[in-house]
């Protein structure tokens, strides 16, 4: 449900969210005039086509995704089409993420296969990484990973790949034994340990990875939304002497949650291709 807040003459606050200018509680049958601020929601996240009439896929989210995988594209085709002995200008940022992902990702969890899934990892940790910039670039400014079906998509070819290599290096009976079998463990308890393990493994990992991120996009794109718009209505759309310092509030809130998200946006990144190299190992280990 969203909140919906009524400005009248003297601004006070009213039931059912309605603010009224002197603080009397209206009642609940009062209609919304134009006076009127309503608290951002899910409309934020439901786009209509691109093109009226046209494909309903072809959404402002499909096209920021496309965008991105160009920027991609871009960034490494400058960072490594044509490196130098010293690196400089994109080589040196480029080679700065490769090193963070190689040392800090792939090699903690994947050891000595680490530079043959270094492509994978490195890919999937500057897609994420660009999907949640989005959010924060004026003119744009939605956080791909906000709709839950990117993040799903991700998830899932990650899913593919450890199921793959787990059954191609162990066989079926192999890894399913690798992944229940617990050192120390009573014969009697797997029956208890083994079925939590197997959903573990098999379901409850594929939702904890992109759901993860999905929701902390979702979030924030929703609680900076909220900040800018309170600050936008009081300090431009109504201002009054009384809503100014609101609004001042608003904007100031508007720029701490901007710098948190975009922290934020570079954490998410990093755990979900840390999570990518954990599931990758787990196949190839053939464990949990």
């Amino acid at each position: 449900m969203r909140t919906t807040i009524l400005i009248t003459s003297n601004g006070l606050t009213a039931s059912n969210g309605l603010i009224t200018s002197n603080g009397l509680t209206a009642s609940n049958g009062l209609t919304a005039s134009p006076d009127h601020w309503t608290a951002p929601g899910t409309e934020l996240f439901q786009f209509p086509p691109i093109f009226p009439g046209g494909p309903e896929w072809l959404t402002k989210p499909v096209l920021i995704a496309l965008l991105s995988a160009a920027i991609a594209i871009a960034v490494c085709w400058a960072a490594f089409a044509k490196p130098k002995i010293i690196p400089r200008g994109w080589q040196s940022i480029g080679e700065y993420a490769y090193e963070f992902v190689r040392e800090q990702i792939a090699k903690p969890n994947l050891g000595k296969d680490s530079d043959r899934w270094m492509g994978f990892l490195f890919t999937v940790f500057l897609t994420v990484l660009i999907w949640n910039l989005m959010g924060v670039i004026p003119l744009i400014q939605f956080p791909v990973a906000a709709h839950v079906a990117f993040p799903l998509v991700l998830a899932v070819t990650v899913y593919v790949i450890k199921i793959y290599l787990g059954v191609r290096h162990h066989g079926v009976r192999g890894y399913l034994r690798g992944i229940v079998h617990l050192p120390g463990l009573p014969g009697w308890a797997y029956g208890l340990y083994a079925p939590m393990i197997l959903a573990e493994v098999f379901i409850t990992s594929l939702f904890t990875h992109f759901i993860r991120l999905f929701a902390n996009m979702f979030a924030g794109h929703i609680i900076v939304a909220f900040f800018s718009s309170v600050g936008f209505w009081f300090l431009f759309e109504r201002l009054t002497p009384l809503g100014a310092g609101l609004g001042v509030l608003g904007v100031a809130m508007t720029i701490v949650m901007t710098a948190l998200e975009i922290l934020i946006q570079f954490l998410q990144a990093f755990l979900f291709a840390m999570l990518a190299g954990m599931f990758i190992a787990s196949g190839l280990r053939g464990s949990h």
